[in-house]
């Protein structure tokens, strides 16, 4: 019996370090599941987001493509819009969309009639 208690405290410096080992090596896992998790989680929300905003842009886009032109006020909003989409990693035909809007007119077009009068 007095072998066994002489050899722990010989040694009790590699039990600490070795049960310390163990602790760390379960906390690393730990953390490591956690953090993938979240990465899991943020990579989802990120993608619903820019779906979201992708969305934002094509229904805008058909709005103001039946309008025949789109106000500055939309332009603004539309402009953030894409440029969050764009932060996302959007970069598909919302960008071409994007474009188009951007480049329409920012008022209806006044059309004049001619009516000729009778005297």
């Amino acid at each position: 019996m007095q072998q066994i208690i002489l050899f722990m405290q010989q040694n009790w410096t590699d039990w600490v370090f070795s049960v310390l080992t163990c602790i760390l090596a379960y906390l690393y896992r730990d953390m490591k599941k956690r953090l993938q998790e979240e990465q899991r989680k943020s990579t989802a929300i990120a993608e619903g987001v820019k779906s979201l905003l992708r969305e934002s842009i094509v229904q805008n886009y058909n709005k103001y493509k039946e309008r025949e032109y789109c106000p500055i006020y939309a332009k603004e909003s539309i402009k953030r819009v894409y440029e969050a989409y764009h932060d996302l990693g959007g970069n598909d035909v919302a960008t071409k969309l994007y474009n188009t809007l951007l480049n329409m007119p920012e008022g209806p077009e006044e059309k004049e009639d001619v009516h000729e009068k009778e005297d």
